[in-house]
């Protein structure tokens, strides 16, 4: 079984700046580019970096950047590192947050103050961890975003479009509570909890439709 690598005797890869499209993985005619990663960040990787021949397809393919020559004076080696660090706490932020909100939701129905107002502690510092993730996420598909108009509507991309607005709309009343409301029941909460458990859905949907 071939070695997976970042790099062949003729291009080098930054897979943190790949989108998961694939269309290099089309484009190879060797085979030599493969599929790896799990949710929050699927990419390209070399499979049988042996193989390459050299046709520079992969580099005229990707609009990101990914592949380039290795003695190519680009600044496009590694230097995204903390970033990409970031990104990977993603699928377990979310996860955090989301029991943390339901956890915050319940104890508001509670008795105990403190218990609520630990539960609240614990779901701000998630959401935040949650929030730098996304950041680092929406940073390495800026992209798409610049080109959400002049491409066809898909149902993967009405999704992730969906998914976008929720995320900003939730973000923007987790800090008018943190910033304005004190202790549970009011309105602008409830109604983040009910955005927060649709984005939560929109977020599985999008998660899934990553192949």
């Amino acid at each position: 079984m071939a070695m997976k690598r970042t790099t062949t005797a003729y291009v080098a890869m930054n897979p943190r700046r790949c989108m998961a499209c694939w269309k290099c993985v089309e484009k190879c005619p060797k085979k030599v580019i493969g599929k790896t990663g799990f949710l929050g960040h699927r990419h390209v990787i070399f499979e049988n970096a042996d193989a390459c021949i050299g046709c520079n397809k992969c580099i005229k393919t990707c609009l990101q950047g990914v592949f380039f020559k290795p003695d190519a004076s680009v600044s496009c080696t590694m230097n995204m590192g903390m970033a990409f660090r970031i990104e990977q706490l993603l699928p377990l932020a979310f996860v955090a947050s989301a029991v943390t909100g339901i956890g915050l939701h319940i104890a508001g129905h509670g008795t105990s103050h403190e218990t609520w107002h630990n539960w609240g502690v614990a779901h701000v510092v998630a959401s935040f961890i949650w929030l730098l993730s996304v950041m680092a996420h929406v940073r390495r598909h800026k992209h798409w975003y610049k080109t959400l108009v002049s491409k066809r509507v898909t149902c993967k991309r009405l999704i992730t479009f969906f998914l976008s607005i929720a995320f900003l709309i939730v973000a923007v009343t987790g800090i008018l509570l943190v910033a304005y409301v004190e202790g549970p029941g009011s309105s602008i909460g409830l109604w983040h909890y009910k955005l927060g458990i649709l984005l939560w859905v929109l977020s599985l949907i999008h998660a899934l439709y990553r192949k």
